[in-house]
């Protein structure tokens, strides 16, 4: 993975803050939040794809011209100096009022390089050449990274950064190196002062990269061509002294700008409490995200079925229904039926202790295919009442849904006064049996989460109430996902 790539894969997890810490967030319907667990998981994360990236490292030329007793003015030059390799044994990470600071301690680089003198008079001239390997020992790194939010978008700065050695030893091989040992120890400074200013701007050079990116990304995220999620921060970040928190806006809108929506007023006032406070993430999503949704399905004209073929087939005949509804049986005898399901208004979904419940007005209206032609001959209306849950296990998204309640009133109807409550007990099987399982059927194979450069939720849980779903998690290398698995 190259360094941008891994530093985009971070931005989730430098975003988001413990929720056992949380303050009040405006206006944020989607809260992130890391545990003190989860900021070192990614600072031990960055810092090894840091070394990855960055070995080998370059570092200029190194030229000094030294007076030798006896001998006079040698010029010597040390050049090709690259590290090699980094071993950093112990780090920490601490957020602050200043952003994020970093600091690798006891760390350990090798080096290699190649050095050659040039020494001349009227008459003779003289030069040798070799290699060299150094051992860096006692490396201090340290890095704090500031975070602001700059009209909707993150925005980072290194606003300390730095690099101390404390310790080299220099091994000169080839030509008359024996000789040149004490020589080369005269640049133990030099390159002293060139490994911590390189290391330092490079730090200072990914951190301003990265902010690059960030002000590249985008503060709306679209879903086809029917809906877009916003994703511009309104909150944050808040820092406390083991963790971070960020909040976006959150709620989805249609494409079409000629839709009004309706307005929100947030009253989260935090993003909830993970129990477990060993997991590295908490992520929160208010119900006014998943009402936003349910406003741009609702306004696309998604929420209306046509049933036209049932598995017991006798119920779309006048013939099955002969008992329930006489006069219809009487007036189309063994005539073909098909119901029209229509919503009436966005779904008005809460959150609650024991899960999900979703409410939905919608009418029905019953058909008769008579002779090619369809005649509505009834129509009711109903209010329906859904349980649903959800679950994560492994990169899988799932969950279901059941019918817990149905209450129906005739609106109209051309075949006479019906029994409603025989009607209804019908209409409740026809739900239960076919719609419900339709819909679970594919709540239960779920939607894939997004990894992040094969980094995803592990262990996550789930928990529900005050008007949010909190989703407790760790993070770790993405399972395979199986598009086909079913949850029990």
């Amino acid at each position: 993975m190259g360094r941008k790539g891994f530093f985009v894969f971070l931005v989730p997890f430098l975003l988001i803050s413990s929720t056992t810490h949380a303050e009040s967030v405006e206006d944020a319907y989607i809260s992130f939040g890391i545990s003190q667990k989860g900021l070192e998981f990614a600072k031990d994360l960055l810092i090894n794809t840091a070394i990855s990236s960055l070995i080998p490292l370059q570092l200029p030329n190194i030229e000094q011209t030294v007076q030798i007793p006896l001998v006079g003015k040698v010029h010597m030059v040390l050049s090709d100096i690259v590290i090699y390799q980094v071993n950093i044994p112990y780090s920490i990470v601490q957020p602050g009022e200043m952003g994020v600071t970093i600091v690798a301690s006891g760390a350990t680089a090798n080096l290699s390089l190649e050095w050659s003198y040039s020494y001349s008079t009227w008459l003779f001239e003289l030069s040798d050449s070799g290699v060299a390997s150094i051992q860096v020992d006692g490396m201090e790194i340290g890095m704090t990274l500031g975070l602001k939010n700059q009209q909707g978008t993150l925005r980072l700065s290194p606003e300390d950064c730095g690099c101390y050695v404390n310790y080299i030893s220099i091994k000169l091989d080839g030509g008359a190196s024996w000789l040149y040992q004490g020589i080369i120890d005269y640049f133990e400074d030099d390159i002293v002062s060139t490994v911590e200013d390189t290391i330092t701007n490079k730090v200072t050079e990914a951190v301003i990269k990265l902010d690059s990116v960030f002000q590249s990304l985008p503060k709306e995220m679209t879903f086809g061509n029917i809906t877009t999620l916003n994703v511009t921060i309104t909150e944050g970040p808040i820092m406390t002294t083991t963790s971070l928190l960020i909040g976006i806006n959150g709620l989805f809108t249609q494409i079409d700008p000629k839709v009004t929506f309706g307005h929100y007023h947030n009253n989260l006032p935090s993003t909830g409490s993970c129990n477990n406070a060993e997991k590295m993430v908490g992520i929160s999503v208010h119900e006014n995200v998943l009402n936003s949704a349910s406003i741009v399905y609702f306004n696309t004209n998604k929420m209306y079925w046509i049933v036209d073929t049932l598995p017991d087939q006798k119920m779309l005949n006048t013939a099955g229904w002969r008992f329930i509804i006489p006069k219809l049986y009487k007036e189309f005898p063994n005539d073909d039926m098909s119901l029209n399901f229509t919503v009436l208004s966005p779904p008005i979904i809460k959150i609650e202790n024991e899960g999900i419940v979703a409410t939905a007005y919608s009418d029905v209206f019953i058909n008769v295919v008579d002779a090619g032609e369809v005649i509505p001959v009834a129509c009711i209306s109903m209010e329906i009442e859904a349980s649903g849950f959800a679950g994560i296990s492994l990169s899988t998204v799932s969950g279901g849904i059941s019918l817990s309640k149905l209450t129906m009133s005739l609106k109209w109807s051309k075949i006479g006064t019906l029994h409603m409550l025989l009607v209804q007990s019908v209409m409740s099987r026809l739900l239960k049996s076919i719609i419900v399982p339709v819909v679970n059927l594919r709540l239960r194979v779920g939607y894939t989460l997004p990894d992040f450069h094969g980094y995803g939720l592990q262990n996550a849980s789930i928990i529900y109430g005050d008007s949010k779903i909190v989703v407790c998690s760790d993070v770790a290398r993405a399972y395979e996902y199986i598009p086909n698995r079913i949850l029990s």
